[in-house]
């Protein structure tokens, strides 16, 4: 088999496994005991998050562990935009956010909650056909009353990367904190001077296990809590720290920035030359996102005259496994909201497969022998081809 849906998630790695064992064995205790066990307990999560602070940019205090991407998104977005209502609401005031159109449903469905409960006017920033933000965009976007701007680093489906700096410039110009899910391209690219005042984190996109992610948030900026309890996490996010995790995440973290500049330069070649063999192959496939600023693992395609779950299917019986897009939008048959908001159309945003690398080697041929095992898939579906 041939897995090719390392965006949804990687097998957790050998020195992860082994980093986290003892945490989850004889140094069980709870890290807010105070005695021998717990105290253990608490100098491993502390290490961990000095661990993550370090490749994120970010101060070992700015780091607040959580149980994913999805809820790390979560905090950042509804906790800034929270702390910012209640103030403002005190001086008679409302609050805007804005976000793009091609971000991860934890980021929009947030956005949508602040609307729906609270008040808060949400702005789409508008993207071009490649799914690419603007500092004029940004910048269009901003209001007086604007309290954060959230946007993803890399794009989940078509792997687009922003150019974050220079959209965090415009943010900061206006004194608005700039949120940035950074889940797709941690590993990949650098995350430590992106600019961003909070940066979403998932483990088990780098080889630790599902269940572990970070928020690192500067602490400058206010943030409500979602989750309220003991206090854990300097009052962030309360409830008992997975330590476990917390060390699987920070090992997977530097294991992945060590080796980020060579398996991004050898998976970014194979991913290229596997673009360009299926391109020949199927000569109507069109390759969505940027074709150049793009994740180096990610390769999307639309395949008009098909079905997208109908090629998957036939993938899979040749022995590929890939996807149609999101895993988070999982048991949905609407189109791409991402490939919408790029101008789609979508009985052709229905037709897209997403194919995305891992950091091991594949064997030498593996990229023309997958663009053939592709095209094979596609005629199957569409015989006429």
């Amino acid at each position: 088999m041939l897995y090719l849906d390392h965006a949804a998630t990687s097998p957790v790695r050998p020195e992860v496994r082994e980093a986290m064992l003892p945490y989850l064995t004889s140094v069980f205790g709870n890290p807010s005991s105070h005695h021998t066990v717990g105290e253990a307990a608490a100098s491993a999560l502390h290490d961990a998050r000095a661990r993550v602070a370090r490749v994120l940019g970010m101060r070992t205090g700015d780091v607040v562990f959580t149980s994913g991407g999805t809820e790390a998104n979560n905090l950042a977005v509804k906790g800034i935009a929270l702390a910012a209502v209640e103030r403002r609401r005190h001086e008679g005031r409302g609050a805007h956010i804005a976000v793009s159109p091609v971000e991860h449903e934890s980021i929009l469905e947030s956005a949508a909650y602040l609307h729906r409960f609270h008040g808060v006017e949400v702005t789409a920033i508008e993207v071009d056909a490649a799914g690419r933000l603007t500092p004029d965009a940004v910048a269009d976007a901003l209001r007086d009353d604007t309290v954060l701007v959230a946007i993803g680093h890399a794009n989940n489906e078509i792997g687009t990367v922003q150019d974050v700096p220079a959209l965090a410039e415009v943010a900061r110009a206006a004194k608005v904190p700039l949120h940035v899910d950074a889940v797709q391209s941690a590993g990949w690219l650098a995350l430590d001077d992106l600019g961003a005042d909070a940066l979403a984190v998932a483990g088990h996109k780098l080889g630790a296990p599902k269940g572990v992610g970070a928020l690192a948030v500067r602490g400058r900026v206010p943030l409500e809590p979602l989750l309220h309890g003991g206090g854990q996490e300097r009052g962030r996010r309360s409830g008992t720290e997975n330590v476990a995790g917390a060390v699987a995440l920070a090992t997977a973290l530097e294991l992945a920035e060590a080796e980020r500049a060579t398996v991004a330069a050898r998976v970014g070649a194979a991913t290229a030359r596997f673009i360009s063999a299926l391109r020949e192959a199927v000569p109507h496939a069109v390759l969505t996102g940027d074709p150049v600023r793009r994740l180096p693992a990610t390769a999307s395609f639309t395949f008009a005259g098909t079905s997208g779950e109908a090629v998957l299917l036939e993938l899979e019986r040749r022995g590929v496994v890939s996807s149609s897009g999101s895993a988070c939008a999982a048991g949905s048959d609407d189109p791409s909201h991402v490939l919408l908001a790029c101008g789609v159309l979508p009985e052709i945003a229905q037709t897209s497969v997403r194919f995305t690398f891992g950091r091991e080697p594949l064997p030498d041929d593996a990229p023309e022998r997958l663009a053939s095992l592709v095209a094979d898939a596609v005629r199957a579906v569409d015989p006429g081809r």
